[in-house]
């Protein structure tokens, strides 16, 4: 077992952050889902989109990562998903400013920038959650 400030590195966390991981995936789908309908279909702007996706994902994230990868069960759930939720306007923050450097400034195809993003603040929110949100 290893310790890393507040961290401790052992199976349990490998776990949580695996079953972290599942969830983000299924949050993937949504986002991805969410924005393509809003970007293509409904043919709302790309940020707009992409933050609508993002806010969708982030409240079922939410939903699974609070009883499935955390197991918690704190009465307290509108002040648990303020913390969350708080994050996660952090995490879209730097999630749009990823996007327009990658997809405006280096001109790489809006759906690649939009998954880097999401790879790059999916750790943001990983670790921001656990030592936060649902920390014990």
């Amino acid at each position: 077992m290893i310790t890393i400030a507040a961290i401790e590195l052992n199976n349990a966390f490998l776990f949580k952050f695996l079953k972290f991981g599942v969830v983000g995936f299924s949050g993937l789908i949504v986002d991805f889902g969410v924005t393509y309908l809003c970007k293509e279909k409904l043919k709302i702007h790309k940020y707009i989109s992409s933050s609508l996706g993002f806010i969708v994902a982030t409240t079922t994230n939410y939903t699974l990562n609070r009883y499935w990868t955390f197991n918690n069960h704190d009465a307290a759930s509108i002040t648990q998903f303020g913390k969350f939720f708080i994050i996660s306007l952090v995490g879209l923050f730097l999630s749009n400013a990823l996007i327009y450097l990658l997809n405006d400034k280096l001109k790489w195809n809006f759906y690649v920038a939009k998954a880097c993003a999401i790879v790059i603040i999916s750790l943001w929110n990983f670790f921001a959650n656990y030592l936060y949100t649902f920390s014990s």
